[in-house]
């Protein structure tokens, strides 16, 4: 089998299936297999697979035991010679999967490719292409400097600003919500590492394919879109304490140990000011 694609879903029935049928219809022409992982959703999105969705595997977890262990799940049981994890509020382009594909085939040394994706309205989501987040990169971008210089190759290097959006590229960091992953290279590699919840383990899986001796590539010419969903607050709040946990652990795991501590604070710090402006924002 050629294809694995692993779609992780918590409480997103009507994305899902919208993700579902687009992948349905690129998958046409490929030897595939789709493997739907539920984290325990309460919005009827298992009953909706098994309804719409016949051929599609479904597995159910008894918890939410977050997005890493789930697709963990999901890779046990595949085939193919290459995974794809492909998040459920994303709609894919009709030829996204070929054209990966036969990229990965052209391209032994790729571990892992990513899409350019695109939010709801079209604009080019920067996350599709990252550098590698060392302390100075993160400083940069946490600190602002990245956005007041987008095209800088300094202060833009954690969303490889300095390389356009319209020209494939190798980039350190991909993102989990489209990861083409070649099979040999996720051996080598490993699972994705379950001590990231939610967030991070995208990053992660990035870096020890890079280490494992594989690159990384960002294909301009395959496209995804996107959604970037609306939360209630406490949700909104929830994520933002699960996305600078994952940066602790992943600064703990791949930084050397002198920076540990200075990059723990920082980030520690940013997130108490995220956190105060989104409850001022609430109050007024």
């Amino acid at each position: 089998m050629e294809l694995s694609v692993i779609i992780v879903s918590y409480n997103v029935r009507d994305y899902l299936r919208q993700a579902l049928l687009s992948v349905v219809r690129a998958a046409e022409g490929i030897d595939h297999e789709i493997t739907v992982v539920d984290n325990a959703s309460s919005d009827g999105s298992a009953e909706m697979v098994r309804g719409e969705f016949n051929p599609v595997r479904l597995i159910v977890s008894g918890t939410n035991e977050g997005y890493a262990a789930a697709c963990n799940r999901g890779i046990g049981v595949s085939s193919g010679d290459f995974i794809l994890t492909l998040n459920p509020d994303t709609v894919v382009a009709p030829d996204a999967l070929t054209r990966a594909l036969t990229f990965m085939h052209e391209h032994p040394d790729a571990g892992a490719a990513g899409a350019r994706m695109t939010d709801g309205n079209g604009r080019f989501l920067p996350e599709s292409k990252r550098g590698f987040p060392s302390p100075m990169t993160s400083l940069f971008r946490l600190s602002g400097l990245g956005r007041l210089f987008p095209g800088s190759p300094l202060f833009n290097a954690y969303y490889l600003g300095h390389l356009p959006e319209t020209e494939t590229c190798r980039a350190d960091i991909l993102t989990g919500a489209f990861m083409l992953i070649r099979r040999e290279a996720l051996d080598e590699a490993g699972l994705f590492d379950t001590s990231f919840f939610m967030y991070g383990e995208d990053i992660d899986m990035s870096w020890r394919i890079r280490q494992a001796g594989w690159f990384n590539y960002y294909l301009a010419d395959v496209h995804i879109v996107h959604y970037k969903g609306r939360s209630p607050f406490h949700d909104r709040e929830s994520r933002v304490r699960h996305f600078y946990g994952a940066m602790k652990i992943f600064a703990v795991k791949h930084l050397s140990r002198g920076w540990h501590l200075p990059v723990k604070a920082a980030i520690t710090l940013t997130e108490k000011l995220k956190l105060a402006l989104m409850r001022t924002a609430k109050v007024d």
